[in-house]
């Protein structure tokens, strides 16, 4: 197997062993990228600066960046016009435990326009492709990072997660992606979308990636007011091949209409798995979760357009000067750069969450919504008080084709149907590969934990993986 096709743990053994030196790794990566990117398009641009492999590292393997983490000299653009030129002036919490690590950044990956999409189309860099099939969408927001590691065009990537941005991306690309608990990995130097829901987290080729990179991740950052100082464990520990006597509840809220025939058997028989190696299924409900994808839609879209405000053309990136005067300079110069600058989905999601937020309206939808955020996290609470995880699917379809809904917002908004009540909720999610479609698109299982418990969704995820081979598929490039 060549080096760019190894997993983080495989590659580090190698590493170890002097099999192969960081730099040949770091290079077989790049020609990788160089083979396949031009169809796939997972990549905005390649790092200006090569890592330094003269030093000893703990982990040297190559790993890409999702376009809204501060990468040090790096541009970072949330794939938008209107932050294009700028240069990070300093890393993201994440991205300085990465280095600190000896991670090679390989480069900046695609993503929806400031997080905004689950299809990596709404980008102004243009789309990224499924490598399972160059016609469908890799999902989104961070289908850039699941792109390049189905594709092998790197070990591994770093995505943010707001409604289901890594996992929804990990089930369209047949890989694994983990959203961490709410204050368990540090958001300075993250870009935000909804800064009550966003979370950074790892997109991998297996598990035990997975444990790996939020060791390297996880932990507190005082320069994050929404940082938890809890303690960080090792995250290895908990790949344990075992789920006797655990119990996995199964809402009944999620095998409903609009659920694909095919992702539902491959959710049943992944679950009538689990039961098999000794987990105890159990029929849970979750009242509130109908709920979730208007509350999420109001919640979101109004911190959204308070976090947009500063994009004026003052400060970052774009600066568009109107021809002439017509209310007043400084007046005229922001709407001419906002309303070139952002792009369609950006705008209607400023538009919605100022209305939600605006005088007259905001107890009737942005505080209403709140409050229905509250019923779904009791709701949770409530279910794990007798469980160990919750089992459905990550999404309601396998990945569609490029085009198919970038028209129709609101079919859109219900790819995220299953991850929002996680992010509502703020605590930690995981999406493995659990089968494919006859059309050989992959699908993902999703499990939720106890907050500040992902060891609890790594075991499952881990027993799981050992007893299938999904993950070890690769697309037909």
């Amino acid at each position: 197997m060549s080096l760019h096709q190894l997993t983080a743990h495989a590659l580090l053994d190698i590493l170890k062993s002097r099999q192969a030196t960081p730099r040949e790794a770091y290079e077989a990566v790049l020609e990788r990228i160089k083979a396949v990117d031009p169809k796939v398009k997972a990549y905005i641009h390649l790092a200006h600066q090569e890592p330094d492999f003269s030093r000893e590292l703990l982990f040297p393997i190559p790993i890409a960046i999702k376009d809204n983490l501060c990468t040090k000299s790096e541009e970072i653009t949330c794939a938008s016009r209107i932050l294009k030129g700028f240069k990070s002036p300093y890393d993201a919490g994440v991205i300085e435990r990465v280095k600190k690590s000896g991670g090679a950044i390989l480069g900046i990956v695609n993503m929806d326009e400031f997080a905004f999409g689950s299809s990596c189309e709404t980008s102004c860099y243009g789309s990224t492709f499924n490598p399972w099939d160059l016609k469908c969408v890799p999902g989104g927001s961070s289908g850039g990072s699941a792109a390049a590691v189905a594709a092998d065009e790197t070990i591994w990537a770093l995505g943010s997660d707001t409604g289901g941005s890594i996992r929804q991306p990990a089930s369209f690309c047949g890989i694994v992606g983990l959203k961490p608990t709410y204050g368990r990995v540090s958001r300075y130097g993250l870009i935000a979308f909804a800064s009550s829901l966003d979370q950074i987290g790892p997109l991998t080729k297996d598990v035990r990636d997975c444990a790996l990179m939020m060791n390297i991740i996880s932990g507190y950052d005082e320069r994050d007011s929404t940082s938890v100082n809890e303690p960080v464990p090792d995250y290895t520990k908990a790949l344990v091949n075992d789920v006797r006597g655990l119990k996995i509840g199964i809402p009944k809220e999620a095998f409903v209409d609009g659920l694909n025939p095919e992702v539902r058997r491959s959710v049943e028989e992944a679950l009538n798995l689990l039961k098999k190696l000794g987990a105890v299924i159990k029929e849970v409900s979750l009242p509130h979760t109908p709920y979730a994808v208007a509350t999420y839609y109001i919640v979101a879209t109004a911190e959204a357009s308070s976090n947009l405000a500063r994009f004026d053309g003052v400060r970052f990136g774009l600066r568009v000067q109107p021809d002439k005067v017509r209310k007043n300079a400084l007046l005229d110069m922001y709407e001419e750069t906002r309303s070139k600058g952002f792009g369609d989905e950006a705008k209607r999601r400023i538009m919605l969450g100022t209305y939600a937020l605006s005088s007259g309206y905001y107890d009737a939808y942005y505080l209403r919504g709140q409050k229905v955020r509250t019923l779904i996290k009791n709701d949770l609470d409530e279910v794990f008080k007798d469980c160990d995880v919750i089992m459905t699917p990550t999404s309601p379809t396998v990945s569609f084709k490029v085009g198919e809904k970038l028209s129709d917002p609101l079919s859109m908004y219900l790819s995220d149907i299953y991850t929002i009540p996680a992010n509502l909720a703020g605590i930690p999610a995981i999406s493995i590969p659990c089968g494919f479609s006859q059309s050989g698109l992959p699908i993902g299982m999703q499990l939720m934990g106890k907050a500040f418990d992902e060891e609890m969704l790594l075991r499952v995820s881990y027993t799981y993986e050992q007893n299938t081979e999904w993950h070890l598929k690769k697309p037909n490039l």
